[in-house]
């Protein structure tokens, strides 16, 4: 009886999840417009459409239809005189995964954005959106896609919300996703582009070389604090290549916060190519070395990581010479009292007063994620959109849950889409690629990303599509007024190739 009851549980609730994600799909577009004045002196008039696009099975290049995902997109579209050309048009997202794509939306791309302090603290509340003169729009129609189980998208069945929750099927599931938007809107005939930030990195490397495979092909790829080999970012057993990559970032913080001394607190500049010629010269074969190391020269390794980094000799004795990131984040200012940000190291926050040695919050996040919740739940509920419902900012499930593995095989290990990314390359002869790191992101490091693109397999003359610019803030460096300024140019640039 109990496995009878269960079972018609289960169904009935299958059936509703399948309900819910064919009432969205079919849901009219909310529709609006708007007017933005640009910082050149133009003028813009745009239309705003907020809609659900369904995800079907199989992806791009099959013919089965069955529903699998509501995928929620926000669009905005320029005015353009009768019988103009298409404008181009990117596609944007954040990462996480488990994130939404509010703030790429209301950070820097979208014709509003939320402010905070330059120097990436959290300013007081109210907060709301204020227009955006540097705004995406003056390049292209912008699209904001909310992966499944974000925003408000989700799946339509458990098994479709396994897909959803990994690597491949986040790809797969987000390009048909684009595939159908494009169909709707009939913009087959826009240049089109793609723009990820952080785990959106990962997926839009991957994706540019599955929509090339399904037939759709992409002028540029703009990856914002970059994600694209997680074994860069991971602090795990036999794995000493982040001790190595986070080093010089580590170093421009600390001369940041004053930590540093001689030479080397001369300017952040200074600190990082100390640290990066320690890198290549004398920690990574140290670390190679491992036991065989001798006791002087281990003696000089601690020596110098104390010197670039801030840290404490003896703490870097303990810690057999490799310092990962949550150590960095407790210990780099123990002595002030004060904890390290993460996604924006030139923040800090108070530490408790027992000073215990794991790390809490993120002061870096916490800075900007209540501004962007309640401003951007403000600003969906003027373009007409119902804010009752929960809005998935972060889905900390998500990222839990997440199958990193890849492939046919489904082998376990760390997940990699830079080699997605060269293939993308390789395959497609123009297509260009724009790449932006902050100084003081210890999230992706600009470090990590420089040995990513040092590794990427295509030849020279494929690679010199590629552009890598550097900005003074944290991994949403687009948050500080002058990086925002320096991204749209440099963005700007590159475009005009």
């Amino acid at each position: 009886m109990s496995e009878t009851k269960t079972g018609t549980d289960t169904e009935a609730a299958a059936r509703r999840e399948r309900e819910r994600c064919e009432a969205l799909v079919a849901r009219a577009a909310v529709t609006t417009s708007g007017q933005v004045a640009l910082a050149d002196g133009r003028t813009l008039d745009y239309d705003v459409s907020a809609a659900f696009v369904p995800v079907t099975s199989g992806g791009i290049g099959t013919t089965r239809d069955e529903l699998q995902a509501a995928v929620f997109t926000t669009a905005y579209t320029v005015r353009q005189p009768a019988g103009a050309p298409p404008r181009p048009l990117c596609f944007a997202f954040n990462g996480g995964p488990g994130s939404a794509s509010i703030w790429l939306h209301l950070g820097a791309l979208g014709p509003k954005r939320v402010r905070i302090h330059d120097d990436g603290t959290m300013p007081p509340p109210p907060y709301a959106v204020q227009d955006n003169p540097l705004t995406w729009l003056a390049y292209f129609d912008l699209v904001f896609v909310d992966p499944p189980h974000t925003g408000w998208s989700v799946t339509a069945s458990e098994e479709a919300r396994k897909k959803a929750l990994s690597v491949d099927g986040d790809v797969a599931m987000l390009c048909e996703a684009i595939r159908c938007w494009l169909g709707r809107h009939q913009r087959f005939g826009s240049t089109l582009y793609l723009a990820g930030e952080s785990y959106g990195t990962t997926r839009g490397a991957a994706m540019a070389d599955s929509l090339a495979q399904g037939g759709i092909a992409l002028a540029g790829v703009i990856l914002v604090s970059c994600a694209m080999d997680i074994q860069t970012l991971e602090f795990q057993p036999r794995n000493d290549l982040p001790y190595a990559l986070f080093l010089p970032a580590y170093a421009n913080t600390a001369q940041f916060h004053g930590l540093l001394k001689g030479p080397h607190a001369a300017s952040p500049q200074a600190a990082r190519a100390a640290a990066e010629a320690f890198v290549f010269d004398d920690y990574l074969a140290a670390l190679h070395q491992g036991q065989r190391l001798t006791p002087r020269s281990r003696e000089r390794i601690e020596k110098r990581m104390a010197e670039l980094t801030g840290l404490p000799r003896a703490l870097i004795e303990q810690r057999n010479l490799r310092i990962d990131a949550s150590t960095y984040f407790v210990e780099a200012m123990r002595e002030q009292g004060r904890v390290v940000g993460r996604l924006e190291s030139r923040v800090t926050g108070p530490a408790a007063l027992s000073r215990g040695h794991v790390w809490e919050f993120d002061p870096g996040i916490e800075a900007i994620s209540a501004p962007y919740a309640m401003a951007g739940q403000a600003y969906f509920a003027s373009l007409g959109l119902d804010t009752s419902v929960r809005y998935e900012l972060l889905n900390f499930e998500v990222n839990r849950t997440w199958n990193w593995s890849r492939g046919e095989t489904r082998r376990e290990g760390y997940a990699c889409t830079s080699t997605d990314l060269a293939r993308a390359m390789r395959r497609n002869p123009h297509l260009k690629v724009f790449m932006a790191s902050g100084r003081y992101d210890l999230g992706t490091p600009y470090s990590a990303t420089d040995w990513t693109l040092a590794q990427l397999d295509a030849p020279p003359e494929v690679l010199a599509r590629l552009t890598h610019r550097y900005y003074d803030a944290g991994h949403m460096m687009y948050t500080r007024e002058a990086d925002l300024r320096g991204l749209f140019a440099d963005l700007g640039a590159w475009l005009a190739g």
